[in-house]
Parts: structure tokens; C-alpha cells; sequence
């Protein structure tokens, strides 16, 4: 299985002659990833790593019709203008990796994206990967390996940690899901919890969040109301921030009396989701879940 892509996900690389478009391109390509098309206006007919380029999304899904996903790494101010090409080109997972997005595009866009039955994974994120069968994004592969422990996360530096940590111990990962770091963002953890839940190959997830917005505590609420049966491990980013302080990530501010770690560690725990303290902790945490499940 695999939640949003798996080995049958046809992507369009908009953005693919940039620095970043190519590069990361032939990592995907490396790793089997089904790259059918790329997209820069002006530079229509070339080709990166064998990948045909389009003016347009228009005309590489006239090419190839059986495109259903694109990643982006155009600048921010062309980023919305980018996803809305996706959206009426038909893709139905749009991975935003670009960062620096003005919350009033994402907002736009995010809402534009739903309209139209697209997900939006980010902006300002490392994308998805279901080991072993397709990679959307910028994740460096080697520390993944397929399983059944769904991950999703707020950074991705901390993805890419965890998820070694829970490899090294024999615990791979069904699908791994970086959602962002904005303050706005496509697919926030209610709905990413949601996705795994309905999954068949997933028997555990691990939510690796951070201080500011009430995304974990709505993830919370979701499994004391019965909504989420699959155990859950947290581990929450932030400790020992100081509140009111800007922490990196633009979603990591405490404002309002909202999103402080003892907060969030009290209404996961609340819920009867298990808290890491550390990222080393995770997989005896999963493991002890999925031997209980």
C-alpha cells in the first residue's frame, strides 16, 4: 500500500532546471521514483537526466496523462502561481518544498488545492516517501526502510533522525510524511493521522512535533474521541524554548497561550499517546505500542 504515493506515482518535477530541481530529481530517479516530466517555462523541449522539460504543466500532462503528482522547488513568489497549475492540471498530491511562501499565498492556495480535491503536502518541507517504492521530496533515502510505523512531522531534520533511529532498530516505516514547518500548511497532522489510520500496512504512528499551534492537541482530541485507534508515539521538539520566542521554524511560536510543550505534553498524555523525551527514545516507545497492539 503506502499513503499518497507508492510505486505506480508518476510525478512532474516543476521547477526541474533549477539547482535544486535537478539535483533532487536525480535522487528520486536513483531511488525508482517515476519522474515522467518537468516543467520551466522558456526552457520547453530540453531534458534533465533523460526527463523530458514542458513550457507548461498543461503541456506535460498533455504528454503524459498518467501524471497524478508534482513537487515544486520554484522560487516562493512564483510558488502559488506554481500550485495552481498543478491543481488545474489534475494532480492530486502537490509536494511544496519551496520555503519562504508569504502565509497569505499558502492560505490561497491550500484552500484552492482542497476545492479541487488535491493535497498539498508543505509548503517549506521535505516531502514523502514510501520506502522502498517512490520518494517525492528532498529526504536523503539510506535511512529509510519499509514497515509498518507511519511518520509524520514537523521538521525535517528531526524526520530523517528518527526515522534512523527507528531503522537501526528493526522498525521500518510505511509511509513517512514531512508536513511542514509554516504556520499554514496543506496537510496538518489531524489529517496526516487520519490517512494512517486508514492504512492497512501502518500499526503504529509517530508524530514528531514541535512548541506552537494546536496541531498535536488536535491529534489528541481525535483519539479520545475514538477517532484514532492506532497507538501513537510523540515526541514534541522545544523543550526548553523559552515562551513568545520565534524557535527557526515560522509554525514554532507560542502565542496566545497556546502551543507550550508542557501543554502539548499534557494533552497527548492526556490521551493516552506516549511522549518521548528524547528522539532516541521513539522506537523502544513503537516497539513496546506495536508488541501491546
Amino acid at each position: 500500500m503506502g499513503v499518497l504515493i507508492d510505486e505506480n506515482t508518476k510525478v512532474i518535477v516543476q521547477g526541474i532546471t533549477g539547482r535544486e530541481g535537478s539535483f533532487h530529481t536525480r535522487l528520486m530517479l536513483d531511488y525508482g521514483t517515476k519522474v515522467v516530466a518537468g516543467v520551466t517555462p522558456g526552457k520547453g523541449g530540453s531534458t534533465v537526466y533523460g526527463v523530458p522539460v514542458y513550457d507548461t504543466m498543461e503541456e506535460a500532462v498533455r504528454a503524459h496523462p498518467e501524471a497524478n503528482t508534482s513537487i515544486i522547488f520554484v522560487p516562493a513568489k512564483f510558488a502559488a502561481d506554481a500550485v495552481y497549475e498543478a491543481v488545474d492540471a489534475g494532480m492530486k498530491v502537490i509536494v511544496v518544498i519551496t520555503e519562504h511562501v508569504p502565509i497569505y499565498d499558502a492560505m490561497r492556495f491550500v484552500a484552492y488545492a482542497k476545492k479541487h480535491d488535491s493535497i498539498i503536502i508543505g509548503p517549506n518541507c521535505p516531502g514523502v516517501i514510501t520506502p522502498g517504492k517512490s520518494k517525492v521530496g528532498i529526504m536523503p533515502a539510506n535511512v529509510f526502510t519499509p514497515g509498518p510505523v507511519g511518520v509524520m512531522s514537523r521538521s525535517g531534520t528531526l524526520t530523517y533522525e528518527i526515522s534512523y533511529f527507528l531503522t537501526k532498530a528493526g522498525l521500518g516505516q510505511s509511509t513517512v510524511i514531512g508536513v511542514g514547518g509554516d504556520p499554514i500548511i496543506g496537510l496538518p497532522f489531524p489529517d496526516a493521522v487520519q490517512l494512517f489510520e486508514n492504512d492497512p500496512q501502518t500499526k503504529a504512528i509517530v508524530m514528531i512535533g514541535e512548541i506552537g499551534g494546536d496541531a498535536e492537541e488536535r491529534v489528541a482530541k481525535m483519539v479520545k474521541e475514538g477517532k484514532i485507534k492506532k497507538p501513537i508515539v510523540a515526541f514534541i521538539a522545544g523543550r526548553t524554548a523559552p515562551e513568545g520566542k520565534r524557535m527557526g521554524h515560522a509554525g514554532a511560536i507560542i502565542m496566545l497561550g497556546t502551543g507550550a510543550y508542557k501543554d502539548k505534553v499534557a494533552a497527548l498524555e492526556d490521551a493516552g499517546i506516549r511522549v518521548a523525551k528524547t528522539p532516541y527514545e521513539v522506537p523502544k516507545l513503537v516497539s513496546e505500542a506495536l508488541s501491546r497492539a
